[in-house]
């Protein structure tokens, strides 16, 4: 169900996901904000939690695959962000079964809006198993009394530094993707998706049809790899690698797939820039690692 409404300075906002990047990037906004941050985590003894808490964040045991705790850790929260992952040992299947279980404990618990991480794309039938996983989440929240919002990402800045890292070789900076030439890739940062999401939590009638697919920057490989070189002083080049080097990774291979049929993610700038006006392009990101 979706309606607009704003939220009071007062309210409790729920964050799932608090210790991982998204979760923490919408912490972190949040409480620049002024909100109080309820942070819903599995361990509230773990040195990331109590880092939120020395920045004052309150702190609720919860753990998505144990439903029975949910309600209890969202009383009182009157807006939530929602995020489940499919990395797990339960693949996609465990990502949608999390998304519907803190749906019915923020529907029981009486939370008035949602906010979920999604992704770009999701709503398109695009066959990637966790784009699918999502869309199956949002089909499911829109069914429950709470009010959603959908913040859907493109592909994260973020990845440069775990799966898609560049390399240096023989002093020029060489960027590999299983991404064709002179195909542009739509990206955005995670520090730009909480952002997005706590600027929803807090004022949800900016979200233009209570949904945005969020974009930074858009770049093909030859691009990115200049980005790179130009932030580390050196020549660069762009490699393309063939998909079928994703065998292994069939999830991985899907989206990258599909990321070489235009138009793949289709955000809109100006639309995401009404959420995050200072939006990080790749080379703003760059120069703050």
């Amino acid at each position: 169900m979706s309606t607009n409404n704003q939220n009071s300075s007062s309210d409790v906002v729920g964050v799932v996901g608090a210790t991982g990047h998204q979760g923490g990037a919408t912490v972190t906004a949040l409480l620049e904000a002024g909100a109080h941050v309820r942070a819903l985590v599995r361990d509230v003894t773990s040195q990331s939690a109590q880092n939120l808490a020395a920045r004052g964040t309150e702190l609720v045991i919860a753990d998505l695959d144990r439903p029975d705790g949910l309600v209890p850790a969202l009383a009182g929260v009157d807006v939530l962000f929602v995020m489940a992952t499919f990395t797990g040992p339960n693949g996609t299947a465990g990502e949608t079964s999390q998304g519907r279980a803190i749906g019915d404990a923020a529907q029981a618990a009486g939370v008035s809006r949602i906010v979920y991480s999604s992704v770009g794309g999701a709503e398109r039938h695009t066959g990637i198993p966790h784009f699918e996983s999502k869309r199956r989440i949002e089909e499911y929240l829109e069914t429950l009394a709470p009010s959603t919002t959908f913040i859907r990402p493109t592909f994260f800045m973020d990845n440069f530094l775990h799966n898609s890292e560049p390399t240096v070789e023989d002093g020029t900076v060489v960027v590999r993707l299983p991404l064709p030439a002179g195909i542009p890739l739509q990206m955005v940062s995670v520090r730009d998706v909480g952002r997005a999401a706590a600027h929803a939590l807090l004022t949800p009638s900016d979200v233009p049809g209570d949904t945005v697919e969020l974009v930074g920057d858009e770049l093909t490989g030859e691009q990115i790899a200049a980005a790179f070189g130009d932030v580390e002083g050196l020549p660069a080049r762009y490699e393309p690698i063939p998909v079928e080097a994703l065998a292994d990774k069939p999830d991985q291979q899907a989206m990258f797939s599909w990321f070489a049929q235009l138009p793949a993610y289709r955000g809109d700038a100006q639309t995401s820039r009404a959420l995050v006006p200072d939006l990080l392009d790749l080379r703003g990101w760059l120069a703050l690692q």
